[in-house]
């Protein structure tokens, strides 16, 4: 099973790639969106990694990716030009996951 990344940056791309993980640059919603279900139907690919810039153009369909489907798992990464408040994006998952604020 393999690694898949969503940038919206070639620097983070290149980085992944030299660990051994291949993946795309996007940069508009249609095109996170179109990616995002291309990766969801590779065979191969386990867990998916999105910008935390991607997942902000498009947070109510990977938020309800996330909840139901049990395969790929979706894992948002920070970037040099992402927030550093992954903390808080972490919290807000869970509290609607469950329902309740944290």
């Amino acid at each position: 099973m393999k690694f898949f990344l969503l940038s919206d940056n070639v620097d983070t791309l290149v980085g992944m790639r030299l660990a051994g993980i291949e993946g795309v640059v996007v940069h508009k919603r249609h095109e996170v969106l179109e990616a995002l279900e291309k990766a969801m139907h590779m065979e191969d690919v386990a867990i998916i990694l999105m910008t935390t810039k991607l997942i902000e153009t498009c947070p109510d369909v990977v938020s309800d990716l996330k909840l139901k489907m049990k395969r790929p798992l979706i894992v948002e990464i920070p970037d040099r030009h992402g927030s550093a408040k992954i903390g808080e994006t972490i919290d807000r998952y869970v509290s609607e996951a469950i329902g309740v604020k944290l």
